[in-house]
């Protein structure tokens, strides 16, 4: 994987400046990493949108269907999906503005991070959120 998906430079910032994360593939299932996640982030003070075809509330956030639905202005894009998903999220997540994506441990999906990074976001990918948070 190349490095320019790891910049820890991107990754400080997307941590520490943005405010909405929406996280596609997130449900009310605290057994699931994505939740875990999310629920880290809500503590460190950002406003998170789950992303899943249930549209189910969680963590007391509205949930929606799909990135489109979502009525806010999305930071970052945490793709919780597999690998072989992850592509059409990436694609989603161009297509509704959102200003990076952030692909976690083990979903790597490059030419899909090479598309985002052309149409002008920032991406992170084989990243963990929290392990990110602890080391800035």
């Amino acid at each position: 994987m190349a490095d320019e998906f790891a910049d820890p430079d991107v990754i400080r910032r997307l941590l520490t400046e943005s405010g909405t994360w929406a996280f596609v593939g997130l449900a009310d299932n605290p057994g699931r990493e994505v939740y875990n996640q999310a629920r880290l982030l809500q503590r460190r003070g950002k406003r998170i949108i789950p992303v899943h075809p249930a549209a189910a509330e969680v963590l007391g956030e509205q949930g929606y269907a799909s990135l489109a639905d979502v009525p806010a202005e999305v930071d970052v894009v945490g793709v919780y999906r597999r690998a072989e998903h992850a592509g059409q999220a990436v694609d989603e997540a161009i297509a509704a503005g959102a200003k990076a994506v952030w692909l976690p441990l083990q979903v790597i999906d490059e030419a899909a991070a090479r598309r985002a990074k052309d149409a002008g976001l920032d991406v992170v990918m084989d990243r963990c959120p929290a392990v990110e948070w602890a080391r800035r």
